[in-house]
């Protein structure tokens, strides 16, 4: 698992946490439902860096494609 899959699982347990009206800790920091922005925008960070990871080990480049016209 690499380091982007596991921070992306940290994230979707917080998630899961502070939508069950638990608070979490994470990297030092309280989390609470007032908190819940951060920890999706978190989460949609790491799952770009997840993608662009699978993307790359495919041998496909992110971002662009080309087309040939005849």
């Amino acid at each position: 698992m690499t380091r982007a899959q596991q921070m992306l699982e940290k994230y979707l347990e917080a998630e899961a946490a502070v939508l069950e009206g638990r608070s979490v800790t994470f990297g030092g920091r309280t989390l609470t439902m007032a908190d819940l922005n951060q920890i999706r925008d978190g989460r949609k960070e790491w799952e770009r860096r997840v993608a662009t990871e699978a993307t790359a080990a495919h041998g496909a480049r992110a971002g662009y494609s080309l087309a040939t016209f005849e």
